[in-house]
């Protein structure tokens, strides 16, 4: 029994390929004492290196109140405690709702942050969400469904920037973010990308379409949960014939590491 309450590691498994963890969430696995993993969106193998002793718990029957009284029962018996988490803590995920009860309880926390599937999904396809001229924004968020969004957040306000946009948790609701997109003026051809399960060893898959094609070629493909939309004015840029080049890498652009060579 420790004397002192242990830390809880709030850590990003990453998407799905337990390698793309990081070398200190590995670190902290090979070394805890007590892990509690969200088996419903985690990969188990993440788990692999957990030590001879360790308490491995997968959370996907727990309640919140349950997961509380689990992380703060292994707290105190154990100095590292592990929460394995899917991405990113710090997205959409129940960081704050955990964490909160523990700091109430005096357990101390810290978080390590994953690779996030909007990431993943962008590597598997070989995307980049950033182009210049094309857009240089990221919007990261959902479409409404058991969970309303906050005023001002709506799809169509957000698609109304037409720049990149990854789309979490929202594979069964692609009849709205077709009206979504539609109501901020994107076009039936707009390209669109859906990664199934990105980086999951052979469960990986991707589907590229249209504004106007992508919900039917999801559903032939029988794709009804975890999986990333992507719609961008980016996509598919591999393919361009021509493309606006970086300043930076500019044989004319001078910065504080190189002098440009003026065009002849």
């Amino acid at each position: 029994m420790s004397a002192l309450p242990g830390r809880v590691w709030f850590v990003g498994a990453g998407p799905g390929d337990p390698e793309l963890i990081t070398v200190k969430g590995r670190g902290l696995i090979e070394r805890a004492g007590a892990i509690l993993f969200a088996g419903s969106l985690v990969n188990e193998a993440a788990t692999r290196w957990a030590p001879p002793g360790c308490v491995v718990a997968d959370s996907k029957d727990m309640t919140h109140e349950q997961m509380v009284a689990w992380l703060t029962d292994q707290a105190a018996r154990c100095g590292t405690v592990v929460r394995l988490q899917t991405g990113d803590p710090a997205l959409y995920g129940t960081l704050i709702e955990l964490v909160q009860p523990l700091d109430a309880a005096g357990i101390p926390i810290a978080v390590v942050p994953g690779v996030s599937s909007a990431m993943a999904s962008a590597a598997a396809a070989v995307e980049s969400f950033t182009l210049p001229e094309v857009t240089q924004t990221v919007i990261f968020t959902r479409v409404e469904g058991r969970t309303p969004m906050p005023p001002g957040e709506s799809l169509a306000e957000l698609a109304a920037h037409r720049c990149t946009l990854c789309i979490f948790l929202s594979i069964t609701l692609l009849h709205r973010i077709e009206a979504g997109l539609r109501d901020a003026g994107w076009p039936d051809d707009a390209p669109m990308l859906v990664v199934h399960k990105a980086s999951w060893p052979g469960e990986e898959r991707i589907v590229r379409g249209t504004l106007a094609t992508i919900k039917q070629q999801c559903r032939e493909a029988g794709i009804v949960s975890q999986a990333m939309v992507i719609a961008s004015p980016a996509l598919g840029a591999r393919g361009w014939a021509e493309l606006t080049k970086s300043k930076l890498y500019d044989a004319a652009f001078t910065h504080r590491f190189r002098r440009g060579t003026p065009p002849p």
